[in-house]
């Protein structure tokens, strides 16, 4: 059976506000998005998605498509394509609203050639799909490396407390976590971003939890210590997508350290920093390319041979 990661999550559409009154539309979601940087990367990659079957719909189906991921079936079962309206500030920092749905496809889940299963973000939190989501990740741990994102949407997550302690179930059942310190400023207010995600590794047992801080780089934790890499210098356009193809970035370097898949467990919890260092270093390079042009807009493999 092939290899490959599956996603589990939203893919919508970004209805992103400028400063200036202008306003385009573009194929998006966090979960389509680390699918979709894995399929230009030239990973095989599977996203479990509830899109509708409509204009909107099609416009995310072709996008991805044309970057090699495939939905698994019943992923068309929404009534309407869900929309997130993205307003950006001077900085090209981005804030949302969401009309949305979630659910995930009946039948949804890992198999024997699915050697990671990511999650997070909107699908993790929003019912009826979050309990959905919750059993696929723990079914999945049996064949697969779990990763995951929270990728906080405070409009939609309730009270931090509440939210805080939903995203730490999924910890504990997660190998990889890359989260933002964004995010960590919200759920745990008052406390460092790194201090949360050493109680992460060290309390909760991820292997890997990689901290990203914007435009000063990204600090992973693992039980053999802790790694900062900066970011790349690059004039920014916007930072849709940026956090997910990271994910992303990290995913493809894994699974080309051979540190996918639950027989790879024991290995992964014993990585070595300077393997980490080069994979953030990937996922810096990554993320660059990203956030220098508009939209959730990831590269091609390809972009990448001089980085």
């Amino acid at each position: 059976m092939a290899r490959h990661v599956l996603a589990v999550g939203e893919a919508l559409v970004d209805v992103v506000a400028r400063p200036d009154g202008s306003s385009t539309e573009h194929p998006g979601g966090s979960l389509a998005n680390v699918a979709l940087t894995l399929g230009r990367l030239g990973r095989a990659a599977r996203l479990a998605t509830w899109l509708g079957d409509d204009a909107r719909g099609d416009v995310v189906r072709a996008w991805l498509t044309e970057s090699g991921v495939a939905t698994t079936a019943g992923s068309d079962g929404a009534e309407r394509t869900s929309v997130a309206r993205a307003t950006l500030d001077a900085d090209g920092g981005a804030s949302y609203e969401f009309d949305l749905t979630w659910q995930v496809p009946p039948g949804a889940g890992a198999d024997a050639g699915t050697v990671a299963v990511h999650t997070g973000s909107i699908a993790a939190v929003l019912d009826p799909g979050a309990g959905a989501v919750l059993d696929l990740v723990t079914r999945a741990r049996a064949v697969a490396t779990i990763s995951y994102d929270p990728n906080a949407r405070p409009v939609l997550m309730g009270g931090a407390q509440a939210a805080r302690e939903r995203v730490e179930t999924f910890v504990r059942l997660a190998d990889v976590v890359k989260v933002s310190d964004e995010d960590l400023a919200w759920l745990a207010a008052g406390t460092a971003p790194l201090d949360v995600a050493r109680s992460w590794v060290h309390e909760l047992g991820a292997a890997l939890v990689v901290v990203t801080f914007g435009g000063e780089g990204a600090t992973a934790v693992t039980a053999a210590g802790e790694v900062h890499v900066p970011s790349r210098p690059v004039a920014v356009v916007d930072t849709v997508g940026a956090g997910d193809s990271f994910t992303g970035a990290l995913l493809d370097g894994l699974w080309a350290a051979d540190l996918l898949g639950a027989d790879r467990r024991a290995a992964l919890r014993t990585i070595d920093l300077a393997t980490v260092e080069r994979l953030l270093e990937r996922c810096a390079a990554v993320a660059a390319v990203t956030v220098s042009r508009a939209g959730a807009n990831p590269p091609w493999a390809r972009e990448l041979e001089d980085a």
